[in-house]
């Protein structure tokens, strides 16, 4: 088991830091895995529509399921791809297990997500996208701006208990869940 260390109520582990005080860090049905385990989990590359698009591990959260399967979100760098690749991807996913992204059953699997993002002064919703490696949609959903975080990160989860967890894309949230 691994240690987690809390500070004023704040889970600091791995790069899935919430450093917003209007949330109460807790066991939800995830735990977040931090050292040695998340730095040899974090590939350096990500396989996307035949591109091996770089990983940005300062933005990557591993977690585990009470069943064991691990669950690892990261952005990806996509500087210099196209602009269709830049438009459709800001992150990847890996999944050993069966989760729900946003009410969208996953498998096991690797996929790709996107974020549409309203005007910047807008208070509307963001679109969340993901997708298979090949390219292809498997789903879709809204996701909810949460205006209450002073500081919001590029990439964050949120474990509240009796939760689902919060994937947080910046000020915008999609909650997962083991199956």
């Amino acid at each position: 088991m691994k240690k987690m260390r809390s500070i004023a109520g704040l889970a600091l582990i791995g790069a899935a830091v919430c450093a917003c005080p209007e949330h109460a860090f807790g066991q939800s049905a995830f735990a977040q895995v931090s050292g040695k385990d998340f730095d040899s989990a974090v590939p350096r590359d990500f396989y996307l529509e035949g591109n091996a698009i770089p990983t940005e591990k300062r933005n990557a959260v591993l977690l585990k399921s009470p069943a064991g399967a691990r669950l690892l979100l990261a952005l990806i760098d996509t500087t210099g791809y196209s602009s269709q690749i830049k438009k459709k991807y800001i992150g990847m996913v890996i999944s050993e297990g069966a989760v729900s992204v946003c009410g969208v059953q996953l498998g096991v699997g690797s996929y790709g997500f996107g974020l549409d993002r309203p005007a910047p002064n807008s208070s509307e919703d963001a679109r969340f996208f993901l997708y298979n490696q090949a390219g292809e949609k498997v789903g879709d959903c809204s996701a909810e701006k949460d205006a209450r975080i002073k500081q919001p990160r590029p990439l964050q989860v949120v474990l509240i208990q009796g939760e689902p967890a919060r994937l947080y894309l910046g000020r915008y949230r999609v909650e997962l869940a083991a199956r």
